[in-house]
């Protein structure tokens, strides 16, 4: 698979030589002199220029790319390349890094986003999967906040624990994927029971989370929103201020990035 990196911190040749270690091709792309770190990646094809000019992704043949990963500290430039990767060079798959999570709601299919990554939210979500108990913990998500993967521990008092799996009422668009047992990971069936202490991925809509809570007697079953959900609902405010088609980048909309 060919893959192009833009922007090549830190994290971009983290990436790449991830992606080269895995059997991939990659190019690496960055305007910094100070950025071509070439010893650090060697078997990857380095090209100083701006990866937002049609003419450098012409150049390193964007079109024959399977991904791009946009992955530079700057949320607009991050942007911009998903968009010119999509509408230009058709590319199947393209993956951005958001610096500020101001900007994540931006990160969608209207600036050629298939799949965003945003640092704080990861560690927030590795953060409550420590710590919580019976609590709906979001680890990711995919199609553009259609599924969520979140994890559910079981506490020690919970009322359905033995419990078969196929006698749980979970809500439409909500499937068990696994229970995770004594540091094992045990595919899911009917006849298996759910146990104090066990943690539990599901994948499912995020308008199922509550009916999902109820199904499990959590003590924030009674809520009416789950407080993870908050932000999508400003961030639906804010994208109805954005007209169809390709959206003008405003620079009251994007905050820069905090560090």
């Amino acid at each position: 698979m060919k893959v192009v990196v833009v922007g090549a911190g830190s994290v971009g040749r983290s990436i790449a030589q991830e992606l080269i270690t895995n059997g991939h091709q990659v190019v690496l792309i960055d305007r910094e002199t100070k950025a071509m770190q070439y010893e650090t990646v060697p078997d990857a094809d380095w090209l100083l220029a701006d990866g937002c000019e049609i003419s450098t992704l012409e150049e390193i043949g964007l079109a024959d790319a399977d991904a791009l990963v946009a992955a530079t500290g700057d949320d607009k430039a991050n942007l911009v390349t998903s968009l010119l990767a999509k509408t230009e060079f058709a590319v199947p798959r393209t993956v951005a890094r958001v610096n500020n999570p101001k900007n994540e709601w931006m990160f969608d299919e209207s600036w050629g986003v298939d799949v965003s990554v945003s640092t704080p939210r990861l560690m927030t979500a590795l953060v409550e999967e420590a710590v919580a108990i019976g609590e709906v913990v979001h680890m990711f998500t995919f199609q553009q906040g259609l599924a969520e993967l979140v994890e559910i521990t079981l506490a020690a008092d919970t009322e359905v624990g033995g419990t078969r799996v196929g006698d749980l009422e979970f809500p439409t668009d909500t499937v068990l994927v696994a229970i995770i047992r004594d540091e094992r990971p045990i595919p899911p069936s009917v006849d298996d029971t759910v146990e104090p202490g066990d943690e539990l991925l599901f994948l499912t809509a995020r308008q199922e989370e509550a009916g999902l809570a109820a199904a499990l007697k959590l003590r924030t079953a009674d809520a009416d929103v789950p407080e993870a959900a908050a932000p999508q609902a400003d961030q639906g405010a804010a994208k109805d201020r954005k007209t169809a088609g390709h959206p003008d980048i405003d620079s009251q909309d994007l905050h820069p990035e905090g560090v």
